[in-house]
């Protein structure tokens, strides 16, 4: 590495953690990932040296026999692996979100079925809350969870779910009462094993970027569930167990941005010192200059951003601020590092011979997932004003 990408990290443990898996991704997956992601195949020699690292229990409790490290930790893991290739911290992604969904607020018997089995992982995890006609607007959801004696049997269609073939356990978001006001009180989160009757993964969905981790559609027709796989075990609280645990999935997409933004500047200033133009370097260029100057800015501070929003969450206060700011920042300057980098390199960045145009390609999907701009602006919004009440 050109560079220690771990030094903003406070914690010595987490911050020797982070450097490990940098190592292991200048060594591992950066030779390689280019294949993958242009054969669009699932990573499975990859995702079997995370596991080894311990990283999919990073989150999980010791109790349960994950490795219990601080958001921080797990913010700056994400951040590497998104240099090697943004679809591994995708992979990782809703398996973690899931399984702080479980800590936090599953059942005792539920975080015993589950949170041992995700550390290895002997199961992976997937979150389905989007459907065909619910995006931004969660609440609007129209799969149904009707219950029927000691059980519930849902019905409905989810899309764009990642993990969703792979998977062995699901967080689904669904109706028990759809005329509930406000709307929020009548959604339920179940926890939906695979396999179940009537549950089924439906097509890979294909995609611009973030390949070689599979996207699904989901059918449930009369999936008959028992009533002791609503998550906390009660209904009328999942809405607000997804969107506490949508934070640590904004801190990952944060992360994500970060962890593209700093690939494509260290491509961008390698070549820049290696091109000739005119007669010298293109950074002798003033012009280059500014712009990998600008760069660099931008990557900093959203990777502060991203830091604060992970320290935040790790106080156990509510972060929905602070992980919607580093998530609105840092996958915008994402976007406008890979073109920069893109435009440095000229044509042959424009190749599929350099991985900048899978960055290119890679870097829409963060500024939609777990939540669009716009709605982080919003939720930014809204919480700025009750700290300037009138």
């Amino acid at each position: 590495m050109v560079r220690d990408y771990a030094a903003d990290i406070a914690d010595p443990i987490a911050r020797e953690i982070v450097t490990n898996v940098g190592v292991w991704v200048d060594r591992e997956v950066k030779p390689v990932a280019s294949h993958y992601e242009h054969a669009d195949e699932f990573p499975e020699p990859l995702v079997k040296g995370m596991s080894g690292m311990g990283l999919f229990g990073i989150k999980i409790p010791e109790k349960y026999g994950g490795l219990d490290l601080s958001f921080e930790c797990y913010a700056g893991v994400c951040m590497e692996l998104a240099r090697g290739w943004m679809s591994l911290a995708g992979i990782i992604n809703t398996h973690v979100l899931v399984g702080y969904a479980i800590s936090e607020y599953g059942t005792e018997e539920q975080k015993q079925k589950y949170l041992p089995r995700m550390v290895e992982p002997e199961i992976r995890c997937a979150l389905s809350i989007t459907e065909p006609d619910a995006g931004s607007d969660a609440q609007a959801i129209k799969t149904t969870a009707r219950r029927d004696g000691d059980d519930y049997v849902i019905n409905g269609q989810k899309m764009w779910v990642t993990n969703g073939q792979r998977a062995g356990v699901y967080l689904v978001l669904t109706k028990t009462d759809p005329e509930a006001q406000p709307r929020h009180r009548g959604i339920t989160a179940f926890l939906v094993d695979a396999g179940t009757p009537g549950f089924t993964p439906g097509r890979k969905l294909e995609k611009l970027g973030y390949k070689g981790v599979e996207t699904t559609e989901l059918t449930f027709d009369d999936a008959r569930v028992p009533a002791t796989q609503v998550l906390g075990g009660k209904e009328g609280q999942g809405f607000q167990h997804v969107m506490s645990a949508l934070e640590v999935g904004r801190i990952n997409v944060a992360a994500r941005g970060v962890g593209v933004a700093q690939a494509a500047f260290d491509d961008a200033i390698r070549y820049a010192q290696q091109r000739v133009a005119f007669g010298k370097p293109i950074f002798e260029h003033q012009a280059q200059q500014l712009r990998l100057a600008e760069m660099i800015t931008k990557i900093r501070a959203a990777r502060l951003l991203t830091l604060d929003a992970a320290r935040k969450k790790d106080s156990g206060a509510r972060s929905d601020l602070d992980a919607g700011m580093a998530k609105l920042f840092a996958t915008e300057i994402a976007q406008e590092c890979v073109l920069d980098a893109m435009r440095i390199h000229g044509g042959v960045g424009y190749s599929k011979e350099l991985p900048l145009e899978r960055y290119y390609r890679d870097a829409p999907l963060m500024v939609i997932a777990e939540g669009t701009s716009d709605i982080q602006k919003i939720v930014i919004a809204r919480n700025i004003v009750k700290e300037y009440p009138v």
